[in-house]
């Protein structure tokens, strides 16, 4: 009698426990997804391509799936879970169809752990890192009565694979280049637009880059009609610039900002000369600087009359600034015929190296071997060297990814020295300015080369 009070006395006390807690194994973002009324669908990783991605690298390319799970299949823009081999998910992020990067993730599993507010919600999330990249530019000093254009979304170094926002001003720029951002326009938008400063939001797709996309560029022209003004002022390190949306890019380059400034440190008492100079950003540093003359060239006639327009809002003196409308091996070639020579070169040329889908191609299979853009930049640069004056300085930029990531550009520079007969030293590297962050665990994402030379 006793062992059977016993016995139901320990089995009424174990009823009482409180039922046992989820597992802390379970997934977060496997939980959200089964909450879900539509379910999400999961894609799988090959064998061997988890740690790429859990380390942080954002675009899942296609030839790293082995297999998506979900009935129906998802469509471009819908958010997926990614998975290792076991099915288990290690992030989550936006599918594509169409393009060779099939998924953009946006969320680990571990950051969705700290943070659930922002699993699978992605509306949520954009509101998130676009604050978080507010508060990192206001923690650089930006914008600040000296500058008031910089990057205040920098794509993958800001989380946001995509998405690139410039703000000039009370204007933002947003550059569209992934089939996401066009799906989210709205939410990106209000994002912006309660930011203080902003009045304007100028929507800039890149066109082709989305036709890769699976977009249609016809229906990309319809949905952003622009009402803003083609024309806006800014300032950088007290220089004022026109510049105009109609122009490359998102119409000024924030990226040389701290290269411009550094140059009107180098730059009293010297003949300057700016190649390839679009809106005389250099050049205009230059003049600030005290250089004795500049000249600038480019083959854009839009540029230099930016450029001219720049030189008259900063109440330059004319005389000391020639602008000239050729192309720049021409005007080298013209140069070292008559044997001129200035004491600071400038080069800044368009991006020659190979296309985009070539980079996708260098940045799984590592890196191929640049050889035509190689060429190009070795070609223009002994040009360079050759009418910079011997001791004096040359800073040279590549604006090619696959250049600067490869590690050519300076192997480059050094050939180029060799086809002017001159020697070289390395004064100062430099990329883009701190306003364009870099995530290490994309490198690609580092683009900009900005190398100071003294020519011997």
């Amino acid at each position: 009698m006793l062992q059977l009070q016993a016995r139901l006395i320990k089995s009424l006390s174990f009823s009482r426990l409180p039922p046992p807690a989820p597992s802390s194994s379970t997934s977060i973002l496997q939980r959200v997804a089964s909450s879900q009324p539509k379910g999400v669908a999961k894609v799988v990783l090959k064998k061997g391509k988890t740690q790429l991605f859990k380390n942080g690298s954002p675009m899942v390319y296609s030839g790293a799936v082995d297999r998506i799970i979900g009935r129906p299949p998802p469509k471009t823009g819908d958010i997926v879970l990614v998975a290792d081999g076991t099915e288990t998910p290690i992030g989550w992020g936006l599918y594509n169809s169409v393009s060779m990067f099939c998924v953009r993730l946006m969320q680990l599993e571990e950051e969705a752990t700290r943070d659930p507010s922002c699993a699978l919600d992605m509306e949520n999330l954009l509101e998130t890192r676009i604050n978080a990249a507010i508060e990192l530019r206001r923690g650089l000093g930006l914008p600040s009565d000296a500058t008031n254009a910089y990057r205040l979304v920098n794509s993958e170094g800001d989380r946001l694979s995509g998405l690139i926002v410039d703000v000039f001003g009370d204007l933002a720029v947003v550059a569209s280049s992934a089939a996401w951002v066009e799906k989210y326009k709205s939410q990106v938008e209000a994002c912006i637009s309660g930011i203080d400063e902003i009045n304007h939001i100028h929507w800039r797709p890149s066109i082709e880059i989305l036709k890769e996309e699976g977009m249609d560029a016809s229906d990309l022209k319809e949905l952003h009609p622009s009402t803003c003004p083609q024309r806006t002022k800014v300032l950088e390190n007290g220089i004022s610039y026109s510049i105009s949306l109609e122009g490359q890019k998102t119409g000024f380059y924030a990226d040389q900002r701290e290269n411009r400034k550094f140059l009107s440190t180098i730059s009293r008492g010297r003949k300057v000369l700016d190649i390839c100079c679009y809106s005389g950003g250099f050049a205009l540093n230059a003049a600030k600087g005290g250089a004795m003359s500049i000249t600038g060239v480019d083959t854009s006639l839009p540029a230099l009359e930016l450029a001219r327009e720049n030189i008259a809002l900063n109440y330059l003196d004319p005389e000391k600034i020639s602008l000239l409308r050729e192309d720049a091996n021409e005007f080298m070639k013209g140069a070292l015929s008559r044997n001129e020579s200035w004491d600071v070169v400038i080069i800044d040329p368009p991006k020659l190296a190979p296309s985009r889908k070539i980079l996708a191609i260098l940045m799984y299979e590592k890196y191929a071997v640049l050889q035509s853009a190689s060429g190009m930049y070795r070609n223009l640069n002994s040009l360079a060297m050759q009418i910079t004056r011997r001791g004096g300085l040359l800073m040279t930029c590549s604006c090619s990814g696959a250049m600067t990531q490869s590690g050519m550009f300076l192997r480059t520079l050094q050939g180029a020295a060799s086809m002017a007969g001159r020697k070289i030293t390395v004064l100062r590297q430099s990329g883009a300015a701190c306003d364009h962050p870099i995530d290490p665990s994309y490198p690609e994402g580092a683009y900009l080369s900005n190398i100071l030379l003294r020519i011997l």
